[in-house]
């Protein structure tokens, strides 16, 4: 099932410049959570995106240009506890106008003033959307999805899938799929419920289950990552569900690859990243 979502990877030419491989926008990082941003925008880079732009508080500007070098920033207006401020809104929403896709949250923080800034940026902004962490934490109590017309992609783990469906987590583990298919539907977006076993499914009802990934991937990061994936197969023209699917298992295989070099236990999230290269050379 797996192989048909793949086949929709395009296929490179000798003609070619950085524009035909999608422009990604990664809105992320706050003090302390910095990582976060880099992991994502590095993520998107190396699964094939042409152009990457991280926009993050401006305070951690010089932070990011040392962390990403191939990665472009964009320092946006900041709130006193150096989290992404509503001062910032036009700017994103004009600087999205520029790219293909938006990823949204990993390492945002639960600062309020951030939270309001990202549900009024789902309301705004006309591209496809990969929502994750702190922006999935942001419409925890306020789900306007169903009211976007650009595709919306959510990357949920259980617990933020049990504050997102007020669902018990045990509830939400044992029926990992039908909670995931009904929550696609009744918001017309695509889930990714991540965990052992991840399971993809878009408002139509598809569904896959991911079989690639090992228990060594239960480390931080490792999500931060899987959005950029999934950012940048979207930003390259492939369906928002395949672009899932895809970026799904391509993670599980780079760490699964990482795992056999160092074993479960010490992997982090780095190694997917220096894994991708060789788990996309595998199907591509």
């Amino acid at each position: 099932m797996v192989k048909k979502h793949i086949s929709k990877i395009p296929l490179r030419k000798q003609d070619t410049h950085k524009g035909d491989f999608g422009h990604v926008f990664v809105l992320a990082g706050s003090t302390g959570m910095t990582g976060a941003a880099y992991l994502s925008a590095q993520a998107a880079l190396l699964s094939g995106s042409g152009l990457v732009t991280c926009g993050i508080p401006e305070s951690l500007n010089s932070i990011m240009e040392v962390k990403l070098t191939e990665v472009m920033t964009l320092p946006l207006p900041e709130t006193k506890e150096a989290t992404l401020a509503l001062d910032g809104e036009k700017e994103i929403v004009d600087f999205s106008v520029k790219v293909d896709v938006v990823a949204m949250g990993p390492g945002l923080s639960k600062n309020r003033v951030t939270q309001k800034l990202v549900r009024s940026l789902l309301d705004k902004i006309d591209k496809p959307i990969v929502l994750d962490a702190d922006g999935l934490n942001a419409i925890a109590d306020d789900c306007r999805l169903v009211n976007r017309d650009a595709p919306t992609i959510l990357t949920p783990h259980a617990g933020e899938m049990s504050r997102l469906t007020k669902k018990d987590i045990n509830e939400i583990q044992q029926n990992r799929e039908d909670i995931a298919r009904d929550f696609a539907k009744r918001h017309k977006v695509i889930v990714v419920l991540k965990g052992y076993r991840t399971v993809v499914v878009n408002a139509k009802g598809a569904v896959y289950v991911n079989k690639t990934g090992n228990s060594g991937m239960s480390t931080a990061g490792v999500g931060d990552v899987l959005t950029g994936m999934i950012s940048s197969f979207v930003g390259q023209g492939i369906d928002p569900y395949s672009a899932a699917v895809i970026g799904v298992y391509l993670h599980g295989l780079a760490g699964d690859i990482a795992a056999k070099e160092k074993g479960p236990f010490s992997l982090i999230a780095r190694d997917i990243l220096d894994k991708l290269p060789k788990a996309i050379q595998s199907v591509v």
